[in-house]
C-alpha cells in the first residue's frame, strides 16, 4: 500500500508541472502556426478596477492614451473600488475625454468590473490592472489576433524583469515557465485563460462576472463557453514587480487557490472532454490537477519514509526531499538574502505550494475572498 500511495503521490504532481508542459511540447510540431497581421481598427474600452493606487494611476493612464495602435474609438474607464486615497483624484487629474472615472463604493473587485463593464461601450473589452507598465505597442499587438473572427479572447504576457532580493526571484522564473507552457498551449489550440494583467475579449461573449472568483480566468473562458480560442499574444507584453515577503506570497497563493478553484465550479461543464477536447483536458491539467497536487506532497513524504530500505530508489528520493525542505527552510530564515539564489529558489517553491494546499483547505471549509486589497499581496 505505501508504493500505491508513494507512486500516485509522485506521478500526479509530476504531470501538472512536468509532464503536461512536455506532452504539449511534443504536440505542438503537429499544429500549425497561427499566422497574425496588424490589428484593424476597433472600437475599445480599456477597464481597470483599481483600489487605493494612488501611485500607480496617473502613470498608467498615461500610457494608454499613448498606444501606437490607432482604434475606431478608445475609451478608458477607471473603476475605483471604495478607494480611501486619492486614486479617483488622480485618475481626474489626467484630463482627456476619452477617460471615465467611477467613483464606486467598497463592493469587492467583481462587482465593479460589472458595473465598468455596464459603462463600456467598445467591441472588444480589455481589462488590466493599474499597477502594471505597458509598452507602446501593446495594445496593438494584444488586439491583433481578433481580426480572426474564431478568436475570442487574447491573453498578453507579464514579466517580471528586474527582481527583487528575497522570493520574488521564484516569482521571475515561475513567470517564464507559464510563459512556456502557455506557447505550448497556444500552438496546440488550448489555451485556457489569461492573467488579469492583460485581457482583451470580445463584448458579444461577455457574461456577467460571478462573486469570488478569479475574475481574470472566468472572463478569459467567456471565450470558450462561446465556442471561441484564447490566444497568448507574447508581444504584448507587461511587467509587474514580484512578491519577495514569504507571508505576502503565501496569502496571495491562498487567495488565488480559493478563487481558482471556486471560478472552476463555476465552469465545470468546459472540464468535458467529451465536449470540449484538448481544451478540458487543458484546464484540467493546468488549473486543477496543478491545485489539487501540492497536497500530495505530504503523504508523499510519509510512505517515503515508510519504504526507507525497502530499494536503493526510495532511499534516494527521502534524501531529495529532506534536502529540499531544508534548503527552502534555510532560505526562508535567511533575511539578509547571503546564501545562494538556489536557497531563495526552494523557499519560494515551498511556500507556493503551501499556499496553494492552505488555499484548497479553506475553498473545502466554504471560505471566499469577496473583498481584495491589492497592495497585501504585493
Amino acid at each position: 500500500m505505501a508504493e500505491v500511495i508513494f507512486w500516485l503521490c509522485l506521478l500526479l504532481p509530476f504531470y501538472a508541472y512536468v509532464g503536461y508542459p512536455l506532452l504539449l511540447t511534443l504536440l505542438a510540431p503537429l499544429f500549425k502556426a497561427r499566422r497574425v497581421e496588424a490589428a484593424r481598427p476597433m472600437t475599445v474600452s480599456v477597464i481597470i478596477a483599481a483600489h487605493n493606487e494612488a501611485r500607480h494611476i496617473e502613470d498608467k493612464l498615461r500610457m494608454l492614451l499613448v498606444q501606437d495602435y490607432t482604434p475606431l474609438g478608445l475609451q478608458i474607464i477607471l473603476a475605483s473600488d471604495g478607494s480611501s486615497d486619492d486614486t479617483v483624484a488622480r485618475a481626474q487629474a489626467v484630463v482627456d475625454p476619452r477617460i471615465e472615472v467611477l467613483d464606486l463604493p467598497r463592493r469587492g473587485k467583481t462587482a465593479t468590473l460589472n458595473t465598468a463593464v455596464g459603462h463600456a461601450t467598445g467591441e472588444i473589452l480589455v481589462f488590466t490592472d493599474a499597477d502594471n507598465q505597458w509598452a507602446s505597442d501593446t495594445l496593438g499587438h494584444l488586439l491583433a489576433p481578433l481580426n480572426d473572427p474564431q478568436v475570442g479572447a487574447c491573453a498578453g504576457h507579464m514579466s517580471i524583469p528586474v527582481p527583487g532580493n528575497g522570493l520574488s526571484l521564484g516569482d521571475s522564473l515561475y513567470r517564464h515557465y507559464e510563459g512556456w507552457l502557455r506557447r505550448m498551449e497556444n500552438r496546440t489550440g488550448c489555451m485556457v485563460s489569461a492573467d488579469g494583467a492583460l485581457l482583451a475579449l470580445r463584448r458579444e461573449l461577455l457574461q456577467w462576472i460571478p462573486a469570488e472568483v478569479n475574475d481574470d480566468f472566468f472572463l478569459s473562458t467567456c471565450a470558450a463557453v462561446g465556442g471561441k480560442t484564447i490566444v497568448y499574444v507574447e508581444s504584448a507584453r507587461v511587467t509587474d514587480q514580484g512578491v519577495d515577503q514569504a507571508n505576502r506570497q503565501f496569502r496571495r497563493r491562498q487567495r488565488v487557490t480559493v478563487g481558482g478553484l471556486q471560478s472552476l465550479a463555476q465552469r465545470s461543464e468546459l472540464l468535458n472532454p467529451l465536449r470540449h477536447g484538448l481544451y478540458a483536458v487543458a484546464l484540467i491539467s493546468h488549473k486543477l490537477l496543478r491545485r489539487l497536487a501540492p497536497v500530495l506532497l505530504v503523504p508523499l513524504l510519509l510512505s517515503n519514509l515508510w519504504l526507507w530500505g525497502e530499494h536503493g530508489f526510495y532511499n534516494l528520493a527521502l534524501i531529495v526531499q529532506v534536502l529540499g525542505y531544508g534548503v527552502a527552510i534555510a532560505g526562508l530564515l535567511d533575511v539578509r538574502h547571503r546564501l545562494p539564489k538556489p536557497f531563495r529558489l526552494a523557499a519560494f517553491v515551498v511556500v507556493t505550494l503551501a499556499g496553494m494546499s492552505a488555499g484548497l483547505w479553506q475553498f473545502l471549509r466554504g471560505h471566499r475572498y469577496p473583498q481584495w486589497t491589492p497592495d497585501e499581496n504585493r
